[in-house]
């Protein structure tokens, strides 16, 4: 695969997650990468990349309708232990739009395991993920289990749901409005992911310029906007589908509750958006610590510093000793 570019994130300046170089908030200091795009397949993924102590890496997936940009705070507590990468998903953050893809998660997979063959990285990985950056790790992880050498997981898809009653009662009738007729309207007109779902399950709140590098991707109406639409639609429930994805979470389940040899760390959130759902799920799940720190569904913008030193002494004692 080829590379097309890259320009260096320093200390104090972090390239914003659009198609244009910016300045990031002043706030956002003390990480020191490269950025990339590489080609894949018909399109272009962006990723960050620490590129120093490249005997490890640890990689860092995001969810919807987030980026990269999501982890700038966390980085830098892991980046003088371990090579750190963190990509855009397709049709997201800097990554490239592509012409006619409906941004399933079949097809995010696709992008995102041909990403992992192009980058010259360590036979064992060490996954961070979050939202459907936790469904997409989960399934790469399954289907390389021998590459695998931890997995640390936040506001995860740790399992299929039986039904909407297990959907939060407060998202519910949002998520299911996506999944309908109405969801065009909503999303793709109104940009309400972004612009309402985010910003709202942040508990502080986000500053213009943190709102501007999430919402660039996604400022054109229409298709630009359809990952963040598809995303709510691949949700796995077994009464409402999608039958693959449900099948899939049900194959990485049940594989991580039998994990005995690979280390797990969970951040819960508190009060979170899944999180009492996914303690139940994984309340026996062996080799498996957890943590708690303040915040919602997108807890990286509350608690950056407490996930990270939680990593940091999470990949130091359990894995990398």
């Amino acid at each position: 695969m080829k590379m097309l570019s890259r320009s260096t994130i320093s200390a104090g300046r972090l390239l914003c997650l659009t198609g244009h170089l910016k300045p990031c908030p002043t706030s956002i200091r003390s990480i020191t990468s490269q950025s990339k795009v590489i080609s894949i397949c018909d399109g272009t993924m962006h990723y960050v990349d620490t590129e120093k102590h490249p005997e490890r890496a640890v990689i860092f997936l995001h969810g919807n309708p987030t980026s990269s940009f999501l982890w700038r705070r966390i980085i830098p507590h892991v980046q003088d232990v371990s090579r750190c990468l963190a990509p855009d998903l397709i049709g997201m953050g800097r990554s490239s739009k592509v012409t006619g893809s409906m941004y399933t998660f079949e097809d995010h997979f696709k992008y995102l395991s041909k990403w992992f063959d192009s980058i010259d990285l360590p036979e064992k990985l060490n996954l961070v993920v979050h939202d459907w950056g936790s469904g997409l790790g989960f399934h790469w992880a399954n289907l390389h289990r021998g590459r695998v050498a931890s997995i640390t997981h936040m506001e995860s898809l740790v399992s299929p749901l039986k039904s909407w009653d297990e959907f939060p009662e407060g998202g519910r009738k949002i998520f299911q409005a996506m999944r309908s007729p109405a969801g065009e309207e909503l999303v793709l007109k109104k940009n309400i992911f972004v612009e309402r779902i985010l910003p709202s399950s942040v508990i502080r709140k986000l500053d213009e310029e943190e709102m501007t590098s999430y919402l660039d991707p996604f400022k054109e109406p229409g298709e630009d906007r359809l990952p963040t639409l598809t995303w709510p639609r691949e949700i796995p429930i077994e009464s409402d589908g999608p039958a693959n994805v449900v099948q899939f979470a049900k194959s990485w389940k049940s594989w991580l509750e039998q994990s005995s040899d690979l280390p797990k760390l969970y951040i819960n959130a508190h009060p979170g958006f899944f999180s009492s759902f996914i303690k139940q799920i994984t309340k026996d799940w062996p080799n498996h610590r957890v943590v708690e720190v303040k915040g919602h569904h997108f807890l990286q913008e509350d608690s950056p510093d407490e996930i990270g030193r939680a990593l940091r002494d999470f990949l130091k004692k359990d894995v990398f000793n």
